[in-house]
């Protein structure tokens, strides 16, 4: 690889690294390319970008994007996931891809300036979905109002009621 495109490939890593909200390494040796092209649809559907990337260029992005944390991580083959828009979503379908393909191993993450595990990825991977979260928080906020609704509109109904049996013994 050249050098002006070493420079460039450092350059659309550090870029990345510091758009996104979380990251997640993989090492994806053992996947056939269809697995591959597979994981890459999935992720690629969710708004996720992943990215195979070299140890030593991976490792000075990382430098310049104050993010040193990470470099433990790229040892061996290395592929990265960019959460740019869902923190959620990346370790949720490379969780569920590892589980049916066993070959893929998760390696850790990064999440809000801090290194996680693959036991927190793991566990992220279990968080709903930010839609699932956003109709739960309108479900729940809905409930009280719904409730409310009902308590004034039984007591219209049982004043019908009682005007109505009121009409009824007077006839």
């Amino acid at each position: 690889m050249a050098r002006k495109d070493k420079e460039a490939s450092v350059k659309e890593l550090e870029k990345k690294l510091k758009e996104s909200k979380s990251l997640v390494l993989t090492d994806y040796i053992g996947l056939n390319v269809t697995e591959m092209t597979e994981l890459r649809a999935k992720l690629r559907e969710a708004g996720v970008d992943y990215k195979v990337v070299k140890n030593t260029l991976a490792k000075i992005a990382a430098e310049n994007s104050n993010l040193s944390e990470i470099n433990d991580f790229f040892r061996g083959p290395t592929a990265i996931a960019f959460g740019i828009e869902d923190v959620v979503s990346p370790a949720k379908i490379i969780d569920n891809f590892a589980k049916e393909h066993e070959i893929l191993e998760i390696k850790g993450g990064y999440l809000n300036g801090e290194v996680i595990g693959i036991d927190k990825v793991k566990s992220l991977a279990e968080i709903p979905s930010r839609d699932i979260l956003l109709a739960q928080v309108l479900a729940g906020m809905q409930a009280p109002i719904s409730g409310l609704v009902n308590v004034l509109s039984g007591n219209m109904r049982n004043l019908v009621s009682v005007l109505s049996q009121i009409k009824d013994q007077k006839e």
